[in-house]
């Protein structure tokens, strides 16, 4: 039956010809290799990851926002990083798990285009955000008798706005480069959402122009966020190095390395995905797929919910509802 189907759309499209590019108004996403033979346990699988992903990051949002104790830089930046990772979850999972249950896994032209744009602009808000918050913890540690003066309310609205507006154009400049192109060969997407590289492999006139920007624009941004952020935590290391007791030691490393981990697991396979654009390989399906769930969820964890300040308002919070 899918196959049938995807021959009769790709008949379909292909009869439109050169000069009616703007008659293709829906893509099928072919989702991932081999998922139809486990369509059901994938479904319970990311349905269940989205779920644990908005409800912790909406607890974290909650508590931030409800208690005073926590309107410092940090928590400031890290209510910004919860609010990022519920939308960047919603853009793409819910569509990949509906997909897993449904015969013909369509999605409109606009869909596709708002898919990409929100996506993109969400995922480099978020890397503009690790760096950012890299160096609050820097002024923090490395800095803490001038960290208020560094970190003041209107500095730490400007980075954070900044973010966000680097995020909103780096997006917008690849999703207008990939959609000014005509499309023509196909309307089947080898993949679970609608992303640059699968998409400019069915545009039927030259992707040079977006295969450099991609490179040089992603691989700029990564790489620059990437060694600001070791640059910020080496800092912070050898500052970890005078603290005289073993255990301060110890649990700040611990906090570094599960930082710069979850950077790794942003970072890592977009490198791998975005590094060679019109090359789509199977592999590039999961490495899809664990970027756009596994930050998400690991956040909340790794920055707050371990964290005792995070633990004391929960019991706060969980005190004034009982009473």
């Amino acid at each position: 039956m899918q196959l049938k189907l995807d021959t009769d759309s790709y008949a379909m499209l292909s009869n439109y010809g050169e000069g009616n590019y703007t008659n293709v108004k829906e893509f099928i996403l072919l989702g991932l290799p081999h998922a139809k033979e486990f369509a059901i346990p994938l479904f319970v699988l990311f349905s269940s990851i989205y779920m644990c992903t908005v409800v912790w990051n909406l607890l974290i949002l909650i508590i931030i926002w409800r208690d005073p104790q926590l309107h410092t830089p940090m928590y400031f930046f890290l209510f910004n990083l919860a609010l990022i990772d519920i939308w960047l979850s919603s853009v793409t999972v819910p569509k990949m798990a509906a997909n897993l249950l449904e015969e013909r896994k369509v999605i409109s032209f606009s869909g596709c285009v708002a898919q990409l744009y929100f996506y993109h602009f969400l995922a480099s808000t978020e890397c503009y955000l690790y760096t950012v918050m890299a160096y609050d913890r820097y002024a923090a540690i490395c800095h803490p008798l001038h960290y208020t003066k560094i970190m003041n309310k209107r500095f730490c609205l400007q980075m954070a706005a900044g973010t966000w507006l680097t995020g909103f154009i780096h997006s917008l400049i690849h999703t207008i480069l990939t959609f000014r192109l005509p499309y023509c060969r196909s309307n089947l997407i080898q993949y679970f959402f609608c992303d640059i590289p699968p998409i400019l492999k069915l545009a039927c006139s030259s992707t040079y122009l977006n295969e450099v920007v991609i490179t040089i624009d992603i691989g700029i941004v990564c790489i620059t966020c990437f060694l600001l952020i070791l640059v910020s935590y080496g800092h912070i290391i050898l500052a970890i190095l005078k603290i005289s007791t073993a255990e301060g030691r110890r649990r700040t490393f611990s906090t570094c390395v599960s930082h710069i981990t979850v950077v790794i697991l942003l970072l890592g396979p977009v490198s791998v995905i975005y590094a060679r654009p019109q090359t789509v390989q199977s592999m590039d399906g999961a490495f899809g797929v664990f970027n756009s769930m596994a930050p998400p969820m690991l956040n909340p964890i790794i920055y707050t919910l371990r964290n005792k300040e995070v633990k004391s308002a929960i019991k706060k919070l969980r005190s004034r509802n009982v009473t």
